[in-house]
């Protein structure tokens, strides 16, 4: 069905879920980052609303310009670009900016950097939807179809596990969903899930033998993980300021901007904005975000049904599911359900790639959503017009 916005065509709903948190983002990031303001803008907190505005606006600019161009040529696109991603994730792990103990970033000219699992992600995901849909008559066999679907993902998690634990851990899961999905037997997925866990088992055991000052980002997983079981200071803190802001929140919250928590919490903008949104607009405006999460994965799947070619399938399922699962990752977070990860809230976080990616992703569902809309309309017309041409 064509959309009443002129050229904006695709899923009404999804289009909807997009502009609310996009508004609750703007409204969100600018009331949490009023300490950043002060820290380094000398309290000019119009800046961060600015600068987030302006990262939304382009945001937009390319789920807009990615829901323009058929989802077909995504295939070819993102073949070239896992040529391209690999390379700068080892890039990335050679010459990248070192923040807390982790290399995840690229500089690039005018103080901005670019986060290269960010385009691996999203990469990996349109490359096994491509595979799967070419590997259909043998997905069966193990070496035709399984190796060489597992091999870039065990390459593209094992370079972004260096640095991002639980980025590369929720990839891997995706991929794993994504190949079950697929019809891939399920003795070889979980001979695999056996397999990278005893290899991540013992690759941190031994770098858990390794001196204190030697263990680097371990370090900081294993204090996250120890924290969270014992319940003891340093990484516990966050998540104890998180539950309070939750707590305080109530049934309709503080109302917008009068959050109290943002000037405890480490990371108010990213890691932990849902807790300033529950804080802020109660457990109701928290159930809202989460409501809208799950409707997005629902209109995905809606996508999926009625998607033209096995590509179009696997690639919404892949995408939507992965945007889903870091959400509920970072709320379970948030609310204590798991230990901190550092897993923006997609489309809400501060951010720039991470922003720009999803925004990518979400263009790519709606492309799918446009030529089922086309297809639909095509049958429609098409009796009409034997009728007149009788």
């Amino acid at each position: 069905m064509r959309s009443k916005f002129g050229k904006i065509k695709g899923d009404r709903v999804i289009w909807v879920i997009v502009f609310l948190l996009s508004l609750l983002s703007f409204l969100a990031v600018y009331s949490s980052t009023g300490t950043l303001a002060y820290k380094y803008q000398g309290g000019n907190t119009e800046y961060y609303m600015f600068k987030h505005a302006l990262i939304l606006l382009f945001g937009l600019l390319f789920m807009y310009l990615a829901h323009r161009l058929k989802y077909t040529y995504y295939s070819r696109i993102f073949q070239v670009a896992l040529y391209v991603a690999i390379p700068l994730l080892l890039l990335t792990l050679l010459f990248g900016l070192n923040l807390n103990d982790a290399k995840r970033v690229l500089p690039l000219p005018f103080g901005l950097t670019f986060q290269t699992s960010d385009l691996a992600k999203i990469t990996l995901i349109v490359y096994l939807a491509r595979m799967l849909s070419k590997k259909q008559e043998d997905i069966k066999d193990f070496k035709s179809a399984f190796l060489p679907l597992m091999l870039p993902v065990i390459l593209v998690t094992g370079l972004i596990f260096v640095a991002n634990f639980s980025t590369a851990a929720l990839l891997f899961v995706t991929s794993l969903v994504l190949i079950f999905i697929g019809g891939v037997k399920i003795k070889y997925i979980l001979g695999m899930i056996g397999i990278g866990l005893v290899v991540m088992s013992i690759g941190i055991a031994i770098l858990f033998a390794l001196p204190e000052g030697q263990q680097g980002r371990v370090g900081t997983w294993k204090n996250r993980i120890t924290s969270y079981i014992d319940g003891s200071s340093g990484e516990n803190y966050q998540l104890n300021q998180a539950k309070i802001a939750i707590a305080t929140g109530g049934i309709f919250g503080k109302m917008p901007g009068n959050s109290t928590q943002r000037n405890f919490l480490p990371h108010p903008y990213s890691d932990f904005i849902f807790a300033i949104i529950v804080e802020e607009y109660g457990l109701v405006g928290g159930s809202f975000v989460v409501l809208l999460y799950l409707i997005l994965f629902f209109r995905s799947v809606k996508i999926v049904t009625k998607a033209p070619g096995t590509f179009g399938a696997f690639l919404t399922i892949g995408v939507g599911f992965s945007l889903v699962f870091q959400a509920m990752i970072n709320m379970g977070v948030a609310v204590g359900l798991l230990p901190t990860t550092g897993q923006p809230l997609p489309l809400i976080s501060m951010g720039g790639t991470s922003i720009w990616f999803t925004s990518l992703a979400i263009g790519i569902i709606l492309s799918v959503s446009k030529e089922n809309d086309q297809i639909a309309t095509d049958a429609l017309v098409q009796p009409v017009n034997q009728t007149v041409n009788g």
